[in-house]
C-alpha cells in the first residue's frame, strides 16, 4: 500500500469530476490494528464532484472480506457492497450543530489548512459496518469436526447413542 493511496487532494481540485480508483487488502486492515480480518480484497472506487464550493464523495466498496466464524472458527468469506455519499466541508464541525447529515450524504469537515483528505478511516469504518453482527457459514456449511465437538449435528448425520452421554437418561421418568 502506498502512502499516496487513498488521498483525495481537495485543496486545488479542478471543478468537475474526478475518479480514483484503490484496492484494500489485508494489510490495508492491519494497519489499522484489526486482527478480525484474516483476508481482504475490495475495490474501492471515489467519484469527486467539485462545483464552486461544494465536494461530493461517492465512494463505492465492494469486494470480500474472510473473518472466522462465530461457530466454527473456519474461515468465512463474507461479500461486501458499501456505498459512502460524502459531503467535504472546509472548517471545524463546532458551531455547525448537530447536523451531520445534509442531503442524504454525511458531512465531513476538513480543517482550512488541509490539502488532501484522507479516505482510509471512512473506508475502513464501510467495510467493518458491512459486516454481519453475526459472521457464521450456512447451515451445513461449517467444519463437520468442529460442529461433532460442540454437540452439534451436520446434515445426513445421525447421531450416535454410545456418543451422547446422557442417552442412560432418556427414560428415567417413565415407569
Amino acid at each position: 500500500m502506498e502512502k499516496e493511496d487513498f488521498l483525495i487532494p481537495v485543496n486545488g481540485l479542478a471543478s468537475g469530476k474526478t475518479s480514483y480508483r484503490w484496492t484494500a487488502g489485508k494489510e490495508f486492515f492491519e494497519g489499522f490494528g484489526n486482527s478480525e480480518i484474516l483476508d481482504a480484497s475490495l475495490q474501492v472506487e471515489a467519484d469527486v464532484e467539485k462545483s464552486g464550493h461544494y465536494i461530493g464523495i461517492d465512494c463505492h466498496i465492494e469486494g470480500r472480506l474472510t473473518v472466522e466464524c462465530d461457530r466454527c472458527l473456519g474461515e468465512l468469506q463474507v461479500p461486501v457492497d458499501s456505498v459512502a455519499k460524502l459531503s467535504v466541508k472546509f472548517g471545524s464541525a463546532e458551531g455547525q450543530g448537530a447536523v451531520a447529515e445534509e442531503g442524504g450524504r454525511e458531512i465531513v469537515f476538513v480543517p482550512e489548512s488541509d490539502t488532501v483528505m484522507d479516505m482510509r478511516q471512512t473506508i475502513y469504518d464501510y467495510a467493518c459496518l458491512a459486516l454481519p453482527m453475526q459472521k457464521v457459514h450456512a447451515e451445513g456449511e461449517c467444519d463437520p469436526g468442529m460442529m461433532r465437538y460442540l454437540g452439534g449435528v451436520q446434515e445426513n448425520e445421525v447421531p450416535d447413542k454410545e456418543e451422547n452421554p446422557f442417552s442412560a437418561l432418556k427414560n428415567i421418568f417413565r415407569s
